[in-house]
C-alpha cells in the first residue's frame, strides 16, 4: 500500500490538480506515481517538465525506454520496470530480446548497446563515469549531445525509481520484478 495518500485528479484542487492534468495532457495517463508526487506540485512538476523536455530530445525513444529499464533493473524498483516494460511493448514496439537485453544492459544494436554501457556506468558509479566507459561512448559514435542526455535520462529514471520505491507506490501495470542482482 503506497504510504502517501494518491490524489485523486477527480476531487484534487489547486496545484495539485493543475499538475495531475499537465500529467493528463504530458503522458495521456495519470500514473499512481504521479498521484503520489502531486502530494507535493512542485515535484511533479519538476518531473514533468523533465519528462517533457527530455521527450523531445535527440534519443530516440526507444533508446530512452531501453534506458529506463537499465536503471530501473540496477535500482531494483519494479513499478518502472513493470510500466517501462509496457510501453516498450506497445509504444516503443522493442521485441522481446530487446527488453530483456536492456534490463542487463544490452542491446543487439551497437548504438544502443554504447548507451546502454553508458547508462550502466553512470547508475552503478553514481556519476563517476571511467575514461574507458566515456572512451567507448564516443568510439561509438555517441555526440555530446546524446551524452548528455542518456544523463539526464539516468537521473529522471533514478528520481523515479526512488520515489516510487520510497513510497511503495501501488504498481498499476502488469507486475515485472528485478532479476536477481546476481544475474545483471
Amino acid at each position: 500500500m503506497t504510504r502517501v495518500n494518491l490524489i485523486d485528479p477527480a476531487t484534487a484542487t489547486g496545484a495539485a490538480a493543475d499538475q495531475l492534468a499537465a500529467t493528463k495532457q504530458t503522458m495521456g495517463v495519470v500514473p499512481n506515481m504521479a498521484k503520489a508526487l502531486a502530494n507535493s506540485p512542485a515535484s511533479l512538476r519538476g518531473f514533468l517538465g523533465l519528462f517533457g523536455a527530455l521527450k523531445e530530445g535527440v534519443l530516440r525513444a526507444a533508446d530512452q525506454e531501453r534506458i529506463a529499464l537499465a536503471v530501473a533493473e540496477l535500482n531494483g524498483c519494479s513499478y518502472c520496470l513493470s510500466a517501462h516494460t509496457m510501453v516498450s511493448r506497445n509504444v516503443a514496439k522493442l521485441p522481446e530480446e530487446e527488453i530483456d537485453a536492456a534490463r542487463r544492459g544490452e542491446s543487439a544494436d551497437p548504438k544502443s548497446a554504447a548507451i546502454l554501457r553508458l547508462t550502466v556506468a553512470i547508475t552503478q558509479d553514481r556519476g563517476h563515469v571511467s575514461e574507458d566507459d566515456f572512451a567507448h561512448a564516443r568510439s561509438a559514435g555517441l555526440s555530446d549531445e546524446e551524452i548528455i542526455e542518456v544523463v539526464a535520462n539516468v537521473v529522471r529514471n533514478i528520481f523515479t525509481n526512488y520515489v516510487n520505491e520510497a513510497l511503495a507506490v501501488d504498481i498499476e501495470w502488469p507486475l515485472v520484478t528485478p532479476y536477481a542482482r546476481t544475474a545483471v
